[in-house]
C-alpha cells in the first residue's frame, strides 16, 4: 500500500481574487507596442501604465485612489518622440520613474504626490546614449540613483543618475538584449541576447564573467536572479514549447531543472517575490497567472496552482511587499491589463484564522532607502538592501520628495531639511526610516524648498525674455502704424473743413460790420442811459 506525502508549504493554498469592476481602472488605452515589456510599473503610490499617443510617446500615471472610468483627457506623461518601451519605478524613490523610448532617449521624471494636473512633458534628466531605440531600464537595487539601460543598438550603459554621467558600457552582446538583472546586492548582472546565450557580468568593470546557451528557442527568453543566487530563466525550445530552467552562476551550462510547460507562443515575463521565494509566471497573451515556489529541495521549483481569467493580458504589474496590505493576509498584487481596456486588480492571499499579523509570511523585506550611494558601488562596496518589518503596516514618507537640481551634485536626493545640506545633500534616509519631516530644519522651523537652476533653465528664462521682448516691440511698432493711419485721415477732415470755410468767407465782413454797427448803438443807449441816472442822484 503506497501512501503520497503532500509537501508541507505555507503557501499551497494561495488564492487569487479579483477586485471588482469598480475598484479597478476602466478607459486606459493600453500601447499597441510589439515589443516584450510588461507595459506597467506600480509602487505604493502610484500605477504607471504604457499608453498610445499620438504625435510621440507617453504613460499614464494614476495614484491608487483614483479608481473607476479615466477620462479620456487625463493628464500624461508625454515628453517622448516616439512610443514608450519600458517604464520602472525608482525603489528609493517613490516619486520617480524612469522611461525608454523609440526616440533613443532615456528619461527620468518626478511626479508629485497626488498625481498629475495637468500633462508632463519636462522631465528631471536626459540619459542620451543609444544609437537606437531603449526597450529596457532596471534600476539597482542597493546603490542610490543607478540605472541600467539597452537598446537595439546591441548596447548596455549604467548610469548615475544623480550626475547624468555614464559608469558603466558593455558592448561585448553581439544582438538585442532582451532582459537584464542584478543580484540581490547589485554586484553581478544577467542577461538574455537575441543569440540564445545568457552571460554573467560585473556591473562595474563590464567583464564578462561567464556564459551559456539559455533556451534554444528563436524568441525572446528572460532571466532573473534569485535571492540565494540561483538564476532563474524562461524561454522556448526548439518546437516553440514554452519553458523554464533555473541553473548556478558557476554552472550554466548545466541546469538544474528544465521544465516544458505548454505550447502557447506570448513571451513569458517571470516576477519574483524574493521574501517568499515565490514566482509568478505571466504571458503575454495568457489569460493565466502560474505560481511557484522554489526551495532547497528537489524538484526545487514546485508548481502551486494557476489564478485563470476569462480575458489574455497585455501587460502586468506587480506591487512591491510595502504596498500589500498585512490585515487580510496579502502576499501579492497584480495590476492586469486587458485588451479592452480594463485595468484588473488582483490579490494573492493566503486564508489565515487569525487577525494578528503574521510573522512567517511577512519576513522583513525592501524598504525605500538605499544602502549605498552611487560614488560608493562604483569604489567597489556592496551592500544588501535595506530591509523592515511590516508589522503594523508600511507608512510613506510624510513629505514629498523633492528633486533638487544641480549640474555635479545628485539631483534625486530626498532632502533631511532646507537647513541640513541644502540642494546638494546626498541623504539616502526616507521612508519609514526618516527621523524628521524633510520639510522641516533641524531647529523645527519650516522653510520652503531651494530651488537651484541649471545652466539650460537658465538659457531658457532668458530666451522667455526676449520673446517677450521681441512682442512688446512688435506690439509698439503695430500701435505706431495705427497711429500714423489715424492722424492721416484727421488731416483730411481738416482740409475738407477749411475748403468749406473759404467758400463762405465771403459773407463775413459784412456780417461783421453789422455786428459791429448792433455793438455800436447798444453803447450808445447804455452811455445815455447812465447820464440820466446821474443827473437823478445830483436832484435829489
Amino acid at each position: 500500500m503506497s501512501f503520497r506525502v503532500v509537501r508541507s508549504s505555507k503557501f499551497r493554498h494561495v488564492y487569487g481574487q479579483a477586485l471588482k469592476r469598480e475598484q479597478c481602472y476602466d478607459n486606459i488605452r493600453v500601447s499597441k507596442s510589439s515589443w516584450d515589456s510588461t507595459f506597467c510599473a506600480v509602487n505604493p503610490k502610484f500605477l504607471a501604465i504604457i499608453v498610445e499617443s499620438a504625435g510621440g510617446g507617453a504613460f499614464i500615471v494614476l495614484p491608487h485612489n483614483k479608481v473607476g472610468r479615466i477620462a479620456a483627457d487625463h493628464p500624461l506623461v508625454g515628453g517622448h518622440k516616439g512610443p514608450v518601451l519600458d517604464i520602472a519605478w525608482c525603489p528609493h524613490n517613490d516619486n520617480v520613474i524612469a522611461s525608454g523610448s523609440e526616440d533613443c532617449v532615456v528619461k527620468v521624471w518626478q511626479i508629485p504626490d497626488g498625481g498629475l494636473s495637468r500633462t508632463l512633458t519636462e522631465p528631471v534628466v536626459d540619459l542620451v546614449f543609444h544609437q537606437r531605440r531603449v526597450g529596457l531600464v532596471v534600476w539597482h537595487p542597493s546603490a542610490l540613483n543607478v540605472l541600467l539601460t539597452a537598446g537595439s543598438d546591441n548596447q548596455v550603459v549604467i548610469w548615475n543618475v544623480g550626475t547624468g554621467e555614464i559608469l558603466v558600457h558593455i558592448d561585448s552582446h553581439p544582438d538585442i538584449v532582451y532582459s537584464a538583472c542584478f543580484n540581490w546586492d547589485g554586484s553581478k548582472l544577467v542577461t538574455t541576447c537575441k543569440d540564445k546565450k545568457i552571460r554573467i557580468y560585473d556591473p562595474r568593470t563590464a567583464e564578462l564573467e561567464s556564459e551559456a546557451m539559455c533556451h534554444e528557442g528563436s524568441k525572446a527568453t528572460r532571466a532573473i536572479f534569485l535571492r540565494h543566487g540561483l538564476i532563474f530563466t524562461t524561454g522556448f525550445n526548439r518546437s516553440s514549447e514554452r519553458q523554464y530552467s533555473l541553473r548556478a552562476p558557476d554552472a550554466l551550462n548545466e541546469p538544474i531543472v528544465m521544465v516544458e510547460l505548454d505550447t502557447s507562443n506570448g513571451v513569458m515575463f517571470p516576477l519574483y517575490d524574493a521574501d517568499t521565494n515565490l514566482i509568478y509566471l505571466c504571458g503575454k497573451g495568457d489569460s493565466v497567472i502560474r505560481y511557484f515556489e522554489v526551495t532547497p529541495e528537489p524538484p526545487f521549483v514546485h508548481y502551486i496552482n494557476t489564478f485563470q481569467t476569462t480575458e489574455p493580458q497585455r501587460g502586468i504589474g506587480l506591487m512591491p511587499k510595502r504596498g500589500c496590505d498585512v490585515t487580510t493576509c496579502e502576499v501579492a498584487k497584480f495590476y492586469r491589463m486587458n485588451n479592452n481596456g480594463l485595468c484588473q486588480v488582483i490579490s494573492m492571499t493566503v486564508p489565515r484564522k487569525s487577525d494578528l499579523f503574521q510573522e512567517d509570511l511577512y519576513p522583513d523585506t525592501l524598504a525605500e532607502d538605499a544602502a549605498i550611494t552611487a560614488e560608493e558601488w562604483m569604489d567597489g562596496k556592496d551592500a544588501d538592501p535595506i530591509t523592515f518589518s511590516l508589522k503594523g503596516g508600511y507608512v510613506s514618507s510624510s513629505a514629498s520628495k523633492s528633486l533638487s537640481v544641480n549640474k555635479k551634485a545628485n539631483i534625486l536626493n530626498k532632502p533631511r531639511g532646507a537647513s541640513g545640506a541644502g540642494a546638494g545633500s546626498s541623504s539616502p534616509s526616507g521612508g519609514n526610516h526618516s527621523s524628521a519631516n524633510n520639510n522641516e530644519s533641524n531647529d523645527g522651523v519650516a522653510s520652503g524648498p531651494v530651488f537651484i537652476y541649471t545652466e539650460k533653465e537658465h538659457r531658457n528664462i532668458l530666451d522667455e525674455i526676449r520673446k517677450l521682448k521681441a512682442i512688446i516691440v512688435k506690439q509698439e511698432n503695430r500701435l505706431r502704424a495705427v497711429e500714423a493711419k489715424t492722424n492721416a485721415g484727421n488731416g483730411d477732415e481738416t482740409d475738407a473743413r477749411n475748403k468749406n470755410g473759404s467758400a463762405g468767407s465771403s459773407n463775413q465782413p459784412a456780417a461783421s460790420a453789422a455786428a459791429a454797427s448792433s455793438a455800436d448803438s447798444q453803447s450808445a443807449n447804455d452811455h445815455a442811459s447812465s447820464k440820466s441816472a446821474t443827473a437823478e442822484h445830483e436832484d435829489d
